[in-house]
């Protein structure tokens, strides 16, 4: 289902795959990854293991997991494609926006989507305003500290 998957999702997309939390075969290795790489696939998400990380790593690709294991997974196995999961304890439809850093995992559902991106940008406007308002004052980092303390 994996491959099917790779080979069904558009450039652009997020592969999420709910492999059921198995930590003992992976899901994918270097090879699997780097095809869908070169489809055009943004990441790959799953609630599993994946495999060859050194590899995955030299491919600069994002792919969130559990973990990693040396067990490879099977070819063929049953399974979906493109319905609504459950990833990591979360619900997941196709179509949601997934957004990943170093810290984790977002899935943000479409019916909010433009709501969330706002409140993100407006967000991150307001900490990069007030990151230069204190960044290497001295008094204005007391000062910013007080106002948290006291509210």
């Amino acid at each position: 289902m994996v491959l099917k998957g790779i080979r069904e999702a558009k450039p652009e997309d997020v592969l999420v795959i709910d492999a059921k939390g198995d930590t003992y075969r992976a899901i994918a290795g270097d090879f699997v990854v780097g095809m869908a790489k070169t489809l055009g696939i943004q990441a790959i998400v799953v609630d599993d293991v994946i495999r060859d990380i050194a590899g995955i790593r030299q491919l600069d690709y994002p792919v969130f997991s559990r973990g990693t294991t040396v067990a490879a997974g099977g070819k063929l196995g049953m399974g979906e494609v493109n319905v609504p999961i459950s990833c990591g304890g979360v619900s997941v439809n196709p179509g949601d926006m997934i957004v990943g850093d170093a810290d984790g995992v977002l899935v943000i559902p479409q019916s909010i989507e433009t709501k969330v991106v706002q409140s993100a940008k407006e967000k991150l406007k307001k900490d990069e305003e007030r990151e230069k308002r204190i960044s290497g004052d001295r008094q204005a980092t007391l000062d910013y500290l007080d106002s948290m303390l006291s509210s």
